[in-house]
């Protein structure tokens, strides 16, 4: 029998309605396995950990990953895969930062959550958290993981956990892997891709990393932005990160302005990622005129990543004290599949 260990943040998967607000509240790991008798027949040895205060994902931090990657390293040799119950909102976040601080991991982290309570008669946290633990579960013909990278299950749909954003506040098809395909469908069997999932590094050892520099911004462009709002993020000396967010394919205005301010910053020592605002294709700024500008002023190119695996992958390499030139070069290597070069 498997061993599978649960890692309970919180998020609506385990909420109850306050009888008095109306509110969702964030209850215990023990109310959302009081409705789901079916854990004590799922076919694995289960042990649960949870925060000391269950969180909504709006509050994560880079301090919780930190917490998560405590918890799987302390307990990686005594069991075969983990399952961590988040919210929706930043679940995406999360799985992406995971993916960057497990190194050389050789055991599924499959994270999920729900879009309905578990006391809701319509829940959808059921399917996901007992199919969640079976793919977590999972095993091939040699005995090794099935799936052995981070990974969130949702909906019937296993997705590369950094490759997965929120695309919805109220369907049950909440998350999207929009520029990977899917690793695995879940509909009377499991069908795996195994042709898309991961491969670990052979002979690589599993190594936790635990340090993440949060100094970043998300910046996004738009028709009639004003110079001095551009200046108060690159002339900002708390900020040494950018996730500037661009139109189509990487471009921006032919504004003299707006080129010379982020060629300032990047000389000044800041990392400028362009990332598209697009949900799906990838980064050209050699395309066109509009994103040439953005590769002569020193910004790097996002390729076909999420803003999610962006931001958590260059707070983890700020985190690991590269140089700017160290950054600027792994930011365009893939560490965890999380872009395609």
């Amino acid at each position: 029998m498997t061993r599978i260990l649960i890692i309970y943040t919180g998020g609506t998967i385990g909420m109850v309605r306050n009888a008095a607000t109306g509110a969702l509240e964030s209850c215990d790991f023990e109310n959302l396995a009081a409705n789901i008798p079916e854990l004590g027949h799922c076919g694995a040895d289960i042990d649960t950990v949870t925060f000391e205060k269950p969180i909504d994902s709006s509050d994560m931090t880079p301090e919780h990953w930190g917490m998560m990657v405590r918890i799987i390293s302390d307990n990686y040799a005594k069991y075969d895969g983990f399952v961590i119950l988040h919210g929706t909102d930043t679940m995406a976040f999360t799985a992406s930062a995971l993916s960057f601080m497990l190194e050389n991991l050789t055991k599924p982290v499959i994270l999920t959550g729900s879009q309905l309570p578990i006391e809701a008669i319509r829940t959808d946290a059921k399917e996901n958290l007992l199919t969640a633990i079976e793919i977590a579960s999972a095993k091939d013909a040699d005995g090794n993981a099935m799936v052995p990278e981070v990974c969130i299950f949702f909906h019937e749909e296993l997705m590369r956990g950094n490759r997965s954003t929120k695309i919805s506040a109220s369907n049950l098809a909440a998350v999207s892997s929009n520029n990977y395909p899917l690793l695995a469908h879940s509909g009377t069997d499991i069908d795996y891709h195994r042709e898309y999932i991961h491969k670990p590094e052979p002979g690589g050892e599993f190594t936790p990393h635990y340090d993440m520099d949060p100094r970043i911004i998300i910046f996004s462009l738009f028709p009639g932005i004003r110079r001095e709002a551009v200046e108060g993020v690159l002339r900002s000396d708390s900020i040494k990160g950018v996730i500037f967010r661009t139109f189509g394919s990487g471009n921006a205005p032919e504004n003299e302005w707006l080129v010379e301010l982020l060629a300032e910053a990047v000389r000044g020592g800041k990392t400028i990622v362009n990332i598209s605002q697009c949900a799906t294709g990838k980064v050209q700024m050699e395309k066109y005129r509009t994103g040439r500008q953005l590769l002569e002023a020193g910004i790097i190119s996002g390729c076909d990543s999420t803003v999610e695996a962006a931001l958590t992958k260059l707070m983890f390499l700020m985190g690991c004290g590269l140089s700017q030139e160290q950054i600027r070069r792994r930011m365009n290597i893939p560490i965890a599949g999380e872009i395609t070069v």
